[in-house]
């Protein structure tokens, strides 16, 4: 009992009027950002008549999979979800390998000009894409890259590729060179020092700005509209823009579309998230 007594002590001089407010406040922020996300998929599960009824019907009744299955068989929306999957895993391999190889260059050999260059670097990543998007359709039309993977891959990793540098530099900055010198001393080259040691432990900051590309570009939808203009190449967020017809919008096909691509990202996130923290804040402290 008297230990009771003194947990319940407290616990009681835990609740204060911060603490409560902190509580509140964090309750109000998860549902703000939950409930659209629940509404989307509560809509997509809605009956076409359900869709605008008022006052809305918060929890669909009956449960309808129809607009899914008119999203699979009535749309070229699978095709758009494949092209985005080709582009986003393609720019993501691309940006780690090159961020990877160029910020262990740029944080460890004596380059002349390597302050320039990260000056330059951080400069190109503070870019608004709408800036650069009329340059590179220019470009691409000029080298026949319009309506490839090619041009939508090269156009993301440009814009994405100074972030990663950024990020994997100063990360790479924080691990102690004693660790190569030891590689060294047991006769490992430059290279084998880096992909023995260096990349495995830097895979937890590695890993998360693969996530990031990969999320970045799987969402991009300014540079896919700009230069896409055939489904075959179309990435998603431009096929749900093609959904809108002349006299109305299918708000459910949309929700359900908006599911079917969003879901997928929200557990994988969820699954990785302890292995994405730990990349966030393993070069912010120095050891």
């Amino acid at each position: 009992m008297a230990i009771r007594s003194q947990s319940f002590q407290r616990f009681r001089k835990r609740i204060t009027a911060f603490n409560v407010a902190a509580a509140l406040f964090t309750v109000f922020f998860v549902i703000f950002f939950v409930f659209p996300l629940y509404w989307q998929v509560a809509t997509s599960l809605k009956t076409r008549e359900n869709t605008l009824r008022i006052p809305p019907q918060l929890i669909p009744n009956p449960v309808n999979l129809d607009r899914y299955v008119w999203v699979f068989k009535n749309t070229g929306f699978p095709l758009n979800v494949r092209n985005s999957l080709i582009t986003a895993g393609l720019t993501t391999i691309t940006c780690v390998l090159i961020s990877t190889l160029a910020s262990y260059a740029l944080a460890r050999l004596k380059l002349r000009g390597s302050r320039a260059i990260m000056m330059s670097v951080l400069i190109c990543s503070m870019l608004p894409a709408v800036a650069i998007v009329g340059p590179l359709y220019l470009t691409f039309r000029r080298f026949h890259l319009l309506n490839s993977f090619t041009g939508l891959i090269i156009s993301y990793t440009a814009f994405f590729l100074p972030f990663t540098m950024w990020f994997l530099t100063s990360f790479f900055k924080t691990i102690p060179p004693g660790l190569e010198e030891a590689a060294a001393v047991d006769g490992c080259s430059p290279c084998q020092t880096l992909f023995r040691i260096i990349i495995p432990i830097s895979m937890p900051a590695i890993f998360t700005v693969g996530m990031m590309v990969f999320i970045f570009s799987w969402n991009e939808f300014l540079f896919a509209f700009t230069f896409t203009s055939i489904d075959s190449v179309r990435t998603y967020p431009v096929g749900l823009v093609m959904f809108q017809g002349q006299w109305e919008v299918p708000w459910a096909e949309l929700c359900a579309a908006s599911t079917i691509v969003v879901i997928p990202i929200i557990i994988l996130v969820l699954a990785a998230q302890r292995f994405i923290i730990r990349g966030l804040t393993a070069g912010a402290v120095k050891e």
